[in-house]
């Protein structure tokens, strides 16, 4: 079995699962709303460009991020519960887990895009470029927070999940910085070693 796949079977699986017990049927929603769409996006674009195995990859955890998310809340996420009291935070941090991939993901889909298409002439050029999408990706998601919470009330609250921080945008913002900077300076070499099939999460064909 391909390994888009078996992510996909997967990550279906795994909504499944985060959907039932859910604490909040309508956060739940906005919560992997992103993730659907961006399943469904790569399903209709799979026979036109295929990304290597190592970005559906890191796809995939993506959304697994924001689908537990979406089951708990993520300002309710156990594991942080811990760490907050472990680590005597004034919050459940999970939030910036999914923020910096959100930085950091959409960061490696782009670079792949630009890199295969060739679109920008570069290096300094095209890694300034990823990171600048990367930001602007950051920032529209927080004017939809904000637009939803505005416009649905105690339930919107859940999904923007400041919890009192009035620098909880900033923050977001800047730790979707941070991830989309890393996976820049990181994992391009490996992205590349994926895109050449020279790496175990290769793929073969890649249809450009």
């Amino acid at each position: 079995m391909r390994i888009p796949f078996l992510l996909l079977l997967l990550f279906l699986l795994s909504s499944v699962f985060s959907f039932i017990g859910c604490k909040e049927v309508f956060t739940w929603f906005l919560e992997c709303i992103p993730a659907f769409l961006g399943v469904l996006v790569l399903l209709l674009t799979y026979k036109k460009f295929r990304f290597s195995n190592f970005t559906y990859f890191m796809i995939f955890i993506h959304c697994i991020i924001l689908i537990v998310g979406g089951h708990y809340t993520y300002a309710e996420v156990p594991l942080f519960d811990w760490v907050k009291t472990v680590f005597h935070q004034s919050r459940n941090n999970y939030d910036k887990v999914g923020h910096f991939a959100q930085g950091f993901v959409p960061a490696l889909i782009v670079r792949e895009i630009f890199v295969r298409k060739q679109v920008v002439n570069g290096k300094r050029w095209l890694s300034f470029i990823i990171i600048s999408i990367a930001l602007a990706i950051s920032a529209f998601y927080e004017l939809i927070e904000w637009f939803v919470s505005i416009n649905t009330g105690e339930s919107g609250d859940a999904f923007l999940g400041t919890q009192g921080d009035i620098w909880d945008t900033q923050s977001d913002m800047l730790t979707a910085l941070i991830g989309a900077v890393l996976a820049v300076l990181i994992f391009s070499k490996v992205q590349d070693r994926s895109v050449a099939g020279t790496c175990i999460l290769s793929v073969v064909p890649l249809d450009v």
